[in-house]
């Protein structure tokens, strides 16, 4: 429970508030200053003075939305005037940017006149892109939005009204398909009359509800025709030809109750009175209209949301207005029209029935979330609810016609991805390379759940064939369970499979000298990873990826008895992916070789330059130790300057340099004013660490303190291509690995050969993405 102190402190500690504006572009020297204002800031004023568009090129309008207030209807604690509400607007920006990458500017305007704050907007249409209207009260905010949509030539979009109706909207689509009943077919009852209430019944009549099948009600009963008491042009359109008067009156048979009204109104009684399996939104803030507890005690077979985060299906706005103006934004949408909600409710439905990352799970601190009457929405940390809500509303603009830039769905997916991590943007590179050719990967560990929900996905995605090795009733039913689609997916089971005999034979035949008899032989291929490992040699498959439920020394001691080094290497070694904000780093050796001579220390350095060519990066190879350039007479840091002449003799054209700190191979200022006679040219992206203690314990550092996302373990150096993941896996995990890997099984396994300086841009079509 969060006390009043917690809150006053997280306001208050460090810079007031919750929001800052911070440059997008440099501003070091003279020459900054110039560009970022005059003279040359002259240049792009002339050029939008032409052409009014190219404000969204050479400004940030294109991305800056107004959230507009003048407090009078703040959550929950009604009219307390604009500088009061201010926080709330400040949280409001918080959350397009957390959850969008969208900038705001929070204005609160000291006015209860409508035409004033219609006439601020109006004015202000130059600065933003959009306006996000806040807590004005009813009627007043039906107006104001109404005469801003007419008026202006960007989006106008008042989330009290419609944020809650769009994501209570996904919630009933999914709780009437559970209940199998039909939205022409039900009966809703609304209780308030407010901003949200008639946005809400509103909505839901565009979803498919019957007009005639729905009743309004507000503090003074049923909203009915005829009736004079507390009415307005709104209130009328939704009145109701009906004998009822109370809410009760109107709850009897009604399949469906949506409260946006005042805490306790709704009673067990009244709960009982409604029609089978009800579905009940008790969506008052922050008390319900009937408690979570009091419903389902009244009625066992009650779908139930609320608009709390301690009880499960919380609709929350947020997962609407940031997405919803992330799509809008991006095509330049002059309007959020009725089509583009819709669109927007219609996406979360479908998402919700999605396998649910472990991020997702990790965050809520849960084991399992899956589609049912507990999980209704998506959860608002769900990363993909960005790609799925703003391309269905990028793609319901440009259908009706407000887009005015209209874009390819598919790279735009591709470009939300990206705002999403850079590990995704790395990953999605070997994902389409992937899909080119898709290639046969076996998974050892096929019983276990992550490895099936990373299956489904990379079935989905069509760059991998799986083969789950286990037990095919058990892997059957778990799939059921999971409630995946992986019906023609090949299972393979060690202890049936026909091909044991031989592989038993190839394993003893193998190993006969290192104390492996026949009988041996024949036991141990029972073992999926050996089985999967046997598979991989023979041809069968042309990838591995293991060590899901097994430890990550044993994965390997197995893999390796099994699957050959390549020819010429001494070493197999692994590296990771180091995927920060600007750049992109390979460490090794971070997981195998505890302290590697010169001679394989070449061998990595060689290795992994070339894992970067073939993520499209440019390799500058650092050889790291504790002296620079022979600062230290030491075997150790002699050893790692030994270590980068043997790569210089057999690569005379890889960029490499050593022995080098790492603040040396990172800061290239710092190299050039010191050590001006190196090689290495701009900041090094290939790491090589002189021992495993180093190399381990600098990728989780900076994974952990300079938060990176670390892509990885990655083998390298064996003749087929083979993954070993590290016990705590996600799912995430797992599918990167398979990519990675089946880009190797269609280059044969071992990277393609280091090319010159020169090599054709071909070579290199995503290296400026990722350098």
């Amino acid at each position: 429970m969060i006390r009043d102190q917690d809150a006053l402190d997280y306001h208050q500690t460090g810079r007031p508030g919750k929001l800052e504006v911070v440059p997008s572009k440099p501003c070091l020297t003279q020459r900054d200053l110039s560009l970022a204002y005059t003279p040359g800031v002259a240049v792009p004023c002339l050029r939008i003075e032409q052409e009014p568009d190219l404000a969204y090129d050479y400004t940030g309008r294109g991305n800056l939305v107004a959230v507009v207030s003048n407090g009078t209807a703040v959550l929950g604690l009604g009219d307390i005037g604009a500088l009061a509400g201010k926080p709330v607007m400040e949280g409001k920006g918080v959350l397009f940017k957390r959850f969008a990458d969208i900038d705001v500017f929070d204005l609160e305007v000291a006015s209860h006149d409508p035409d004033e704050i219609v006439r601020l907007c109006q004015l202000l249409e130059p600065t933003f892109g959009g306006i996000n209207l806040e807590d004005i009260k009813a009627p007043e905010c039906f107006e104001i939005e109404e005469r801003l949509k007419a008026t202006m030539s960007i989006p106008v979009f008042h989330d009290d009204q419609h944020g809650t109706a769009i994501i209570s909207g996904a919630a009933l689509l999914n709780a009437l398909d559970l209940v199998g009943k039909k939205i022409e077919d039900v009966r809703v009852v609304f209780n308030g009359a407010g901003a949200a209430g008639i946005a809400c019944a509103k909505f839901y009549i565009s979803l498919g509800v019957r007009p005639e099948n729905l009743i309004l009600c507000d503090s003074g009963g049923v909203v009915y025709k005829g009736r004079t008491k507390g009415m307005n042009p709104y209130k009328e359109a939704l009145a109701a030809d009906t004998d009822a008067r109370t809410l009760a009156d109107a709850l009897r048979g009604a399949d469906v109750f949506a409260g946006l009204s005042v805490a306790d109104c709704v009673t067990q009684e009244m709960v009982r009175s409604m029609a089978e399996q009800p579905i009940l939104f008790a969506m008052a803030n922050p008390n319900p209209e009937i408690t979570y507890e009091a419903a389902t005690s009244a009625r066992p077979d009650v779908i139930m949301a609320t608009g709390r985060s301690d009880y499960p299906n919380q609709v929350n706005n947020v997962l609407g207005f940031p997405f919803i103006f992330r799509g809008a934004l991006d095509v330049r949408a002059s309007a959020i029209n009725e089509e583009m909600k819709l669109a927007a409710t219609r996406a979360l439905a479908g998402l919700a029935r999605e396998d649910v990352p472990d991020s997702v799970m990790k965050a809520y601190g849960v084991s399992r979330l899956r589609f049912g009457r507990d999980y209704l929405i998506p959860k608002p940390f769900d990363p993909r609810v960005l790609i799925w809500e703003a391309a269905a509303v990028a793609r319901a603009a440009m259908e009706t016609g407000v887009a005015r830039r209209p874009l390819d769905l598919e790279e735009y997916k591709e470009r939300l991805e990206r705002r999403l991590g850079r590990s995704r943007e790395v990953m999605r590179v070997m994902i389409n390379r992937g899909r080119r050719a898709p290639r046969r990967v076996v998974y050892p560990e096929g019983e276990q759940e992550k490895v099936l929900r990373a299956a489904q996905i990379v079935v989905d995605e069509g760059f991998a064939v799986p083969v789950l090795l286990g037990s095919e009733a058990r892997i059957r039913e778990r799939i059921a369970d999971l409630e995946l689609h992986l019906n023609g997916v090949e299972i393979v089971d060690p202890a049936t499979s026909p091909e044991r005999e031989r592989y038993a034979r190839d394993l003893h035949e193998l190993r006969q000298r290192k104390g492996v008899s026949q009988l041996k032989a024949d036991r141990l291929v029972l073992d999926p990873t050996v089985f999967a490992a046997l598979m991989l040699r023979a041809g069968a498959v042309d990838a591995m990826i293991g060590g899901v439920a097994k430890s990550y020394p044993d994965t390997v001691r197995t893999v390796l008895q099994v699957v050959q080094p390549r020819a010429g290497v001494r070493r197999v070694a692994g590296f990771h992916i180091m995927v920060l904000k600007e750049k992109v780093l390979f460490f090794a050796d971070t997981t195998v070789n505890v302290d590697p001579t010169a001679e394989e220390l070449a061998d990595i350095a060689i290795e992994v330059a070339a894992e970067a060519r073939r993520f499209n990066v440019e390799p500058r190879v650092a050889m790291i130790s504790f002296s620079n350039f022979g600062s230290t007479r030491d075997p150790r840091a002699e050893k790692v300057a030994r270590a980068t002449e043997l790569v210089r003799r057999r690569l005379p054209d890889l960029m490499i340099d050593g022995e080098m700190q790492a603040d040396t191979a990172v800061v290239p200022e710092l190299r050039q004013e010191v050590f001006p006679f190196s090689v290495l040219e701009g900041s090094a992206n290939v790491l090589i660490f002189p021992e495993l203690q180093s190399a381990n314990a600098a990728y989780k550092l900076v994974q952990r303190l300079g938060g990176a996302e670390a892509i990885g373990p990655i083998l390298i150096g064996l003749n087929r291509p083979v993954h070993v993941l590290q016990e705590g896996s996600e799912v995430r995990d797992i599918v990167y690995m398979t990519a990675i890997a089946v880009v190797e099984a269609q280059e044969g396994g071992a990277p393609a050969p280091l090319p010159s300086p020169a090599a054709p841009a071909a070579a290199r079509e995503l290296e400026p993405a990722l350098t």
